[in-house]
């Protein structure tokens, strides 16, 4: 066999091996992140959470967002006692108001501002309200 036959067969054999390259359906990269990021486990949402967590009846978990705490769901300290308890292993805890520090919004009015710009970005309008809790539990104690 010549040089110059051997060397086409073996590049035909080795472009049957490569896989081909063509345009696959994919989710883009941004998109594919903020998928991972609206993640949520509605495993963290069974009857043991809601013994040990502040879950009004009729709160919807199956969102992205947190309607009644103003927050994203799978962040929410206050729906999951999970989510909370890794608030707490950090150190971010707020025990005058039950929740995440960085999510009491009654230490800090900013912070609603700051997640109501999250939910802005991803959905181009304004978060719903957010249930104002009643002024025994929103009083801060001197």
């Amino acid at each position: 066999m010549s040089k110059t036959a051997l060397m086409t067969a073996f590049l035909l054999t080795g472009f049957a091996l490569v896989p081909g390259c063509a345009p696959q359906a994919s989710t883009p990269p941004a998109k594919e992140a903020a998928a991972k990021v609206d993640a949520h486990d509605h495993d963290e949402h069974a009857e043991s959470d809601k013994k040990t967590t502040k879950v009004a009846s009729g709160h919807d978990h199956s969102g992205w967002w947190c309607g009644e705490h103003g927050v994203p769901e799978g962040q929410c300290s206050q729906c999951s006692a999970k989510v909370a308890a890794d608030f707490q292993k950090k150190g971010d805890w707020c025990a005058e108001h039950d929740r995440a520090k960085s999510q009491c919004f009654i230490c800090d009015p900013g912070l609603k501002e700051k997640f109501a710009a999250q939910y802005r970005a991803k959905e181009g309008k304004e978060p719903p309200a957010i249930e104002e809790e009643p002024a025994a539990k929103t009083e801060k104690k001197s």
